[in-house]
């Protein structure tokens, strides 16, 4: 009887949330709502749950795949994640319009956002985009191309807009088949599907963000003010940073291994280990080489994203500086433990 009472008391506190184990067995639950679907984009995570450093931690890690229909930002406020992986663009414009994210650590250095297009648009240069058809992806991810484009000059919507915005759905289809002179793309994915489709790179122009001075900072980690001024939540998002940056250093230094490991928890089946292999190389340039080590915040750069997202003349996508946007104090602590 007392050890059927003691295995009700456990399952009770499950269903409650709580962590249930024994000393050093317990293991605390946290939530991670990705961008988007499990891809070689998020190898660092995978491989820190498969390798066990999470669990090292003493965390019950659920990672949640995204999709064209999910909205990180929607799903942390809703309760439905602990932690959400999100653009800077869009968690900035989300905490203006009330939800008070806060970046705690920065995966990506660099950006991968690129447009590209067909040569034969007749397209050469920037100031040729005005009456074009530019696809664009939208839910939080079209902040740096209206910048962009306000930047050059160029109106976006309205009678007498200067091109034409065509919300782009997440695949490269627009290119293909000419509904649209110019697409956006990643470095990691979306260029190497128009590659794949038959169009040879000598036929396309790519212009990237970063050579375009509007790169704003893609992958990073945020949470919520209120998690954060919770003692024991904070001390989980501690030891999840802390396992994060270890399974992404792992990632990089073992890039088929986190190819398996990627493609074994795609529930889909419908990725591809070449395109996999391919996007963890492309990936692993925009989260190596970091002078303070992966998921430090460089001040420098989060001024960079703020600036270039202030600097709308007529619709910029944040109307002030952000306060309390982000912290150093998780990543300084997940390094001195």
């Amino acid at each position: 009887m007392r050890k059927f009472a003691m295995l009700a008391g456990a399952a009770a506190l499950a269903l409650a949330g709580v962590s249930v184990g024994t000393g050093a067995q317990a293991q605390d639950k946290l939530t991670l709502q990705l961008k988007w679907v499990t891809q070689a984009q998020f190898a660092g995570y995978y491989v820190a749950k498969d390798k066990g450093f999470y669990k090292a931690e003493k965390l019950d890690v659920t990672i949640k795949p995204g999709g064209p229909d999910i909205a990180p930002a929607q799903v942390i406020a809703g309760g439905g994640a602990d932690v959400i992986i999100d653009w800077m663009p869009s968690a900035l414009a989300t905490r203006e319009k009330g939800v008070p994210l806060v970046n705690i650590a920065q995966v990506f250095k660099r950006s991968g956002m690129m447009l590209t297009c067909r040569k034969d648009s007749g397209i050469k240069s920037p100031a040729d985009f005005k009456g074009r058809t530019l696809g664009v992806w939208f839910f939080g991810n079209e902040y740096p191309f209206l910048s962009w484009m306000d930047k050059l000059g160029l109106k976006t919507a309205g009678a007498n807009a200067d091109i034409k915005v065509l919300k782009q759905g997440f695949n490269v289809d627009p290119l293909l088949q000419k509904q649209a002179d110019c697409i956006s793309t990643m470095t990691y994915n979306e260029y190497w599907q128009v590659i794949d489709a038959g169009i040879k790179p000598d036929q396309l122009l790519v212009y990237k963000y970063e050579d375009q001075g509007v790169a704003t900072l893609e992958d990073g980690l945020y949470t919520t003010e209120a998690k954060l001024k919770d003692p024991a939540m904070a001390d989980r998002l501690v030891r999840f940073v802390r396992a994060s940056v270890k399974g992404w250093d792992h990632a990089i230094k073992n890039q088929a291994e986190a190819v398996r490991i990627v493609l074994d928890n795609d529930a889909t089946g419908a990725q591809k280990e070449a395109h996999q292999k391919r996007m963890m190389g492309e990936i692993a340039k925009l989260v190596a080489d970091q002078p303070k080590g992966i998921g430090y915040l460089e001040p420098a750069d989060y001024e960079r994203t703020v600036a270039t997202l202030l600097g709308g003349k007529s619709d910029p996508v944040i109307t002030k500086k952000p306060e309390g946007a982000w912290t150093h104090a998780i990543i300084e602590k997940a390094r001195k433990n």
